[in-house]
């Protein structure tokens, strides 16, 4: 079903956009020519070798892009749910795939071809994210509309897991920037920050003990923590109560855990983590008795955020250590500063930044770089794509292409503004919460400042399932952003 009005439709279609996204796959491309070329084999095009495959993969990508800007911008409303449906459905059904590729089991294998469902689940998800939140009577503060919300977010991220797939099931969290945009509280966020703070403090200084030996510093500067920030959010969420609340807490909580430690480490040495938890129960306690004495239900709140703060703490060291797997568990560990691991976990990190060092300012030119040119980084037209850039283009180069990359989101950030339509806005910010998720992710890896979960670099990592997802995403929502005025 086709959908035009004379030049009309074309008149309206973000050319900018089309145009930084040309540039892009083409500098992405020639990255994939320098990080897989072979001495003696010039021949960029040949179809046999990595670079003549990208480039298979960016003529099919036009193809698909054009497809779909010219169908009708009502399809993408319309059929959202079961195109939701489908991709859920081949998620279900890659676990069971007899095929594993590196140890996942995300690919479904056709012939010589292989396909990632996961990359594709990303614009169905948001399509039915966008549809399910642009109805009429939907409301964020209401908890039936928010739990199947949250349900449409994690679903693929639970069939993406059991793939043994983690970094792509990550992505899924982006999503919820698009909540925070939508009226989310900014509580969630909030406490969304406190278990990263919580599980890396944790981890870092669990194994740190105090002159005790029987506590670590990883209990005792998150249980700080947490008494610390319930005093600042009962000073900030429940005013009306005055200032005593939060400085009981603040003084008796926090006096009582550091008096606790002091103890140990100097007079009887005793496990600390039963008074923890009796502290967690005293302040849980208090601040349900204020509720119900006040009937000022951000009490109520306070005191769930205390409960799951320390149920996510206690939890991490059984996560991290039976739940992740190895691999991902020695990541952390490097990524920490727990481990040092040059010739193991930290290899690709180690050789990606020699090689983007290596580069100066100006970097060594086209084919030019030794790195990429004799294998010594892995996946390095793949995953750690940035570092060919880094390596041939030098500083400039890369600043360049991380200037484009920002170009593209902050063109897609106007776009989503003016949608006329929630549906168009909610989809409109999943496209740019997935691209800064994965931009950020990717490059940070490759710098050796994020974990590497193994995430491609939008447009650049070699690939036809990345670079058709995030054709698909892009260009569904030009198609959406052009029909906005009819």
């Amino acid at each position: 079903m086709v959908y035009m009005k004379g030049n009309k439709w074309w008149k309206s279609l973000d050319w900018w956009t089309i145009g930084i996204y040309l540039v892009l796959i083409m500098l992405g491309w020639l990255s994939v020519c320098g990080a897989s070329y072979d001495y003696g084999e010039p021949n960029f095009f040949d179809i046999s070798t990595r670079a003549g495959k990208q480039i298979m993969w960016i003529g099919c990508s036009l193809g698909l892009g054009f497809v779909l800007l010219m169908l009708d911008s009502r399809l993408y409303d319309t059929y959202a749910y079961p195109i939701y449906g489908i991709m859920m459905f081949l998620l279900l059904a890659t676990i069971f795939n007899p095929h594993e590729i590196k140890g996942s089991r995300s690919w479904i294998v056709l012939g010589p071809v292989s396909i990632q469902p996961a990359e594709f689940a990303k614009f169905a998800t948001a399509l039915a994210l966008g549809k399910f939140m642009g109805e009429y009577t939907y409301s964020m503060q209401r908890m039936r509309d928010m739990l199947i919300t949250l349900g449409i977010i994690l679903l693929p991220m639970a069939l993406i897991v059991m793939q043994r797939e983690t970094g792509s099931a990550l992505v899924y969290l982006s999503f919820f920037l698009v909540l925070y945009r939508e009226g989310m509280t900014g509580t969630v966020l909030f406490s969304g920050i406190c278990a990263v703070v919580f599980f890396i403090v944790g981890i870092r200084f669990g194994e740190d003990m105090l002159p005790d030996e029987l506590t670590s510093w990883g209990e005792f500067c998150v249980s700080l923590l947490i008494v610390l920030l319930t005093a600042l959010l009962v000073q900030l969420y429940c005013r009306e109560s005055g200032k005593r609340p939060a400085l009981y807490i603040f003084s008796i909580g926090g006096g009582t855990v550091l008096l606790s430690v002091l103890f140990s480490c100097y007079v009887i040495p005793f496990n600390v983590t039963f008074l923890l938890i009796s502290i967690y129960a005293a302040l849980i306690a208090y601040l349900i008795i204020l509720f119900l004495r006040e009937r000022l239900k951000n009490y109520l709140f306070i005191s769930a955020f205390v409960f799951g703060s320390a149920v996510f703490f206690f939890s991490t060291d059984y996560v991290f250590n039976h739940v992740l797997e190895p691999h991902q568990k020695i990541r952390i560990e490097v990524l920490l500063g727990m481990k040092d691991d040059p010739a193991g976990a930290g290899y690709n990190v180690n050789q990606s930044k020699i090689a983007i060092g290596s580069g100066g300012l100006f970097g060594k030119g086209f084919l030019n770089g030794t790195q990429t040119k004799l294998k010594y980084v892995p996946e390095q037209d793949t995953d750690f794509i940035f570092c060919t850039v880094g390596e041939e283009q030098g500083f400039f180069g890369s600043a360049g292409v991380l200037l484009l990359f920002m170009a593209l989101i902050l063109r897609l950030l106007a776009l989503a503004e003016r949608q006329t339509t929630r549906f168009g806005r909610v989809y409109g910010y999943c496209v740019v919460s997935i691209f800064f998720f994965h931009l950020f992710i990717n490059i940070g890896m490759v710098l050796g400042l994020t974990p590497v979960i193994g995430i491609p670099l939008p447009f650049f990592s070699y690939g036809g399932s990345s670079l058709w997802g995030f054709t698909i995403l892009l260009f569904v929502f030009l198609r959406i952003d052009a029909a906005r005025e009819w």
